[in-house]
């Protein structure tokens, strides 16, 4: 009988995203097998650094699937951890293309993106509950919005109800000097009690901020 491993191989490579370096640790899937010889575990870190391969430069992206990835990071006494599916460009349009403008978007791919507080925090003045949240987004042309959502388990934004936002943060977005291929979340730290959670793609970047109580 199969027995269900969360392979926890974590892969941290370098890559150049709008002319900075960034520090980006992922994650492996889970696996189903009976037992994972080295040369499979192998086989799942290359996935995990597939998408920092590609975005580095290093590798043509020719994956059509969409891997879960983690970032995590800390500031203060808060941990703030981001699970979610990295679907590639190649080649695509993204914006008002592939994800529309004007309509709530799972920021991400497949399964809901998910955003997880190991403690309070606070987010455009609302006090943000330790635990977990699905992270929704709404693009536009010149200005979007950043929602954290009650609900984290659901696929895509299938079951999306606005009456169970805790939070919503209307920003703008950033244009990047260098296209990141591969759809890339960060959690940044600028100070001891301020950080942000950011998501790249194509060349475009929007931040959440985020301050401790």
């Amino acid at each position: 009988m199969k027995n269900t491993l969360l392979a926890l191989l974590s892969a941290t490579l370098l890559f150049s995203c709008g002319g900075e370096n960034k520090e980006v640790t992922e994650v492996a899937v889970e696996a189903e097998t009976e037992e994972l010889s080295n040369l499979e575990k192998e086989h799942l870190l290359e996935k995990v650094a597939y998408a920092d391969s590609v975005n580095a430069g290093l590798l043509e992206d020719t994956f059509k699937g969409s891997a879960r990835r983690e970032a995590s990071g800390s500031f203060g006494d808060v941990t703030v951890t981001v699970n979610y599916g990295s679907p590639g460009k190649r080649g695509r349009v993204i914006w008002n293309g592939l994800v529309s403008y004007d309509q709530v978007w799972v920021s991400g791919s497949h399964w809901a993106t998910a955003v997880s507080f190991s403690n309070d925090v606070m987010i455009n003045g609302v006090e943000v509950p330790a635990g977990m949240y699905g992270f929704f987004t709404i693009p536009g042309t010149e200005e979007w919005t950043l929602i954290l959502n009650k609900d984290y388990d659901q696929h895509l934004a299938d079951a999306y109800e606005e009456s169970e936002d805790v939070v919503r943060v209307s920003v703008k977005p950033v244009a990047l000097d260098q296209e990141v291929q591969r759809l890339t979340y960060e959690v940044e730290k600028i100070s001891e009690t301020d950080g942000a959670i950011s998501l790249s793609w194509d060349q475009i970047k929007v931040s959440m901020p985020i301050s401790i109580k």
